[in-house]
This record gives structure tokens, C-alpha cells and sequence, in this order.
């Protein structure tokens, strides 16, 4: 039997509901698909992860203006709103619903538990902890999709090639997101492996984070940013508090990285948007079902670098290691969005 979840963050939701031939035919022409997306936040990491996803359909043959529609609604960090969003899209009877981050895979997993719905997840960084896959990566239910998991171990290993005398690491997260607690957990037990010690500050909203950040920097050598949906959608608040303090900041992907942060061992959420589509396109073509599907990781994490973010706090990058990085960039970007 289902066990209802609570629903504790953010996410991005999918509906595709078919017009046209039965699925059985395991093509997608002459079928006609609406998606309803439902995002938790703005900020650029989950906006990859909605592009990537339509990319990851379009180069599968369903594709936005053709045979796809799309309905987009933006949950604004509320989660309330976000189970609003997935029982709206439920009652509209779709064929497919995509939730972007923990909050809201957990929300359209509650809505679709009495009907058949499948849902299909990404940027959920721990599918176990929220209660969305058995310890084997097994689906509890008709649900599937792609963890955002953080290289933890690849980004400790990282900050101390940088920063050789550093002692303590900030860390910032929303106690109501399952997904930090978890990573929370997994910095703690392999900080000592690299000579860190983890010093966290827990929030409950986005106005939380300047007192936050303004009281970490006092207390810490630099700070390893996670993918928590709150504090990155008040990333330059903590970026502004670290850099008055000349306290370096580490990102976990790369729009972090664009945006100030000095490097980060992270994801490209665009490329795991892709595949996250692909996993749909999968399921709407009726090649595969969502019950079936263990949810899947990007499989190796990437460098990036911010030249100009670290000179700004003399830290001195060398050509070697840079070498190493997937992409480098010399100026900061901050988005507008």
C-alpha cells in the first residue's frame, strides 16, 4: 500500500495528457501531448532543468508547438501552492506529471497516490530520504526520475586543493528541505576525511539567510553552497556577506559558479534535464513504465571556475588545475531572474 508523504520543498511539475492514437503503438506521431509545468522557484538551476527536460522530449520526437503543448505555473516557493498546482493538473486527467526538486516530487507523488497518473521526477537530490524510491533505487509507486545528488566527497577534496590551511566550512540550508538535511549529513560524516569541520546554519525562509550569512562568516574559513531551493534563490545575499568578510564561496553547479561563486564539483542541471525528458519520452511512448524505472544520476560531476570571483579574494588558481575544469569563466554573471 501507497504511505502518503508530507511534502517539504520545491519542484517543477509535467502533465501530458494524450488527444490522439493510444500509446500502444510506441510512437509518438499522430499523438498529441499537454504538459503542465509546474516549477517550485525561480532560479537558474531549476529553469535548466525545464529546458533540458522539453529538449531531452523534443530530440525524442515530441516537441513543443508540433504535437506537444506545454502549461507552465511557477509555485513561488510555497509549498502549499505546489500541491494546489499538482491536484490541478491531476484533475485535468494528464498522461504525465514531471516535478523539478524535492518539494514538489513529493507533492504530485501525493496527488497521483489514488489514480494511476505517473510521475516523473528531477533535481530531487536524495529519492530515498523523501521517501520516493526504495533503498535500491526501486520506485515506491508509479514514479521515476533523476537525482541531482551532490559529489560531496569530490567537493571537499576540491576546496582543499584550493584552500590548503582552512579549518571550518559554512554550510546554509532549509531545515524543512529533505534534500539539504540529507546532503547536511553526508558533509558531517566526510568533513573529517579532509581535515573540515562543518559549521551549519539552519533557516526556514528566504529572509532568514542575510542574518545567517552575516553570522556564519564570522565563524567559518569559506562556504560550500548546496542546492537548496531557498538560500540559492538568495544566492547574491550570501555571496554579498561572504565577500565583505573575504570569505570565499563554493558553489554545487554552475550557474552558481557564473554567478560569484569561486569553483564548484557539481552538475550541469541542463544535461540532467535531458535526461530526465528521455525518461519521459520513454514512458509516454509506452516503452517503459514509471513502476519499473529505478531513478537515475548524472554519472560524473564536473569542475567549473570563476577566475574573476577568485581573484577578487586572492586566491590564486593554477593553469594545472584549471586544465581540469570543464569550463572556466573570467567575468561573474548575475541573472536577472
Amino acid at each position: 500500500m501507497k504511505k502518503k508523504i508530507l511534502a517539504l520543498s520545491l519542484s517543477m511539475i509535467l502533465g501530458l495528457s494524450v488527444i490522439g492514437c493510444s500509446s500502444d503503438s510506441g510512437k509518438s506521431a499522430d499523438i498529441e501531448y499537454t504538459i503542465g509545468i509546474a516549477q517550485f522557484a525561480e532560479h537558474p538551476s531549476l529553469d535548466n532543468c525545464r529546458e533540458g527536460f522539453l529538449e531531452g522530449l523534443k530530440e525524442e520526437g515530441i516537441v513543443e508547438g508540433d504535437n506537444l503543448t506545454v502549461e507552465y505555473d511557477n509555485a513561488q516557493a510555497d509549498i502549499s501552492q505546489a500541491s494546489i498546482i499538482t491536484d490541478n493538473y491531476v484533475s485535468k486527467n494528464v498522461s504525465l506529471i514531471c516535478a523539478i526538486a524535492t518539494p514538489t516530487a513529493m507533492s504530485a507523488y501525493n496527488s497521483t497516490m489514488s489514480g494511476d497518473i505517473p510521475v516523473v521526477y528531477t533535481a530531487v537530490s536524495d529519492p530515498v530520504e523523501a521517501q520516493l524510491a526504495d533503498k535500491d533505487g526501486t520506485p515506491v509507486g508509479n514514479i521515476t526520475g533523476t537525482s541531482d545528488e551532490l559529489p560531496v566527497k569530490e567537493q571537499l577534496q576540491m576546496i582543499r586543493s584550493l584552500l590548503p590551511d582552512a579549518k571550518k566550512i559554512g554550510i546554509i540550508y532549509n531545515t524543512s528541505e529533505t534534500n539539504s538535511v540529507s546532503t547536511i549529513a553526508t558533509y558531517e560524516k566526510l568533513a573529517g576525511d579532509y581535515g573540515f569541520e562543518i559549521v551549519s546554519k539552519g533557516i526556514n525562509a528566504t529572509g532568514d539567510v542575510e542574518m545567517a550569512a552575516a553570522d556564519l562568516v564570522t565563524e567559518v574559513d569559506c562556504i560550500s553552497n548546496l542546492t537548496d531551493n531557498t538560500v540559492v534563490s538568495a544566492l547574491q545575499t550570501v555571496l554579498d556577506q561572504a565577500n565583505k568578510a573575504n570569505i570565499p564561496v563554493f558553489g554545487s553547479e554552475v550557474e552558481q559558479v557564473k554567478s560569484g561563486c569561486v569553483a564548484s564539483m557539481g552538475i550541469d542541471y541542463y544535461e540532467l534535464g535531458i535526461q530526465t525528458g528521455k525518461m519521459a519520452a520513454k514512458i509516454l511512448k509506452g516503452e517503459a513504465s514509471a513502476n519499473e524505472m529505478k531513478f537515475e544520476t548524472i554519472s560524473e560531476p564536473s569542475l567549473y571556475i570563476n577566475t574573476e570571483a577568485a581573484g577578487n579574494l586572492n586566491i590564486t588558481i593554477s593553469d594545472d588545475f584549471k586544465s581540469g575544469a570543464a569550463e572556466v569563466f573570467d567575468s561573474i554573471e548575475v541573472s536577472e531572474k
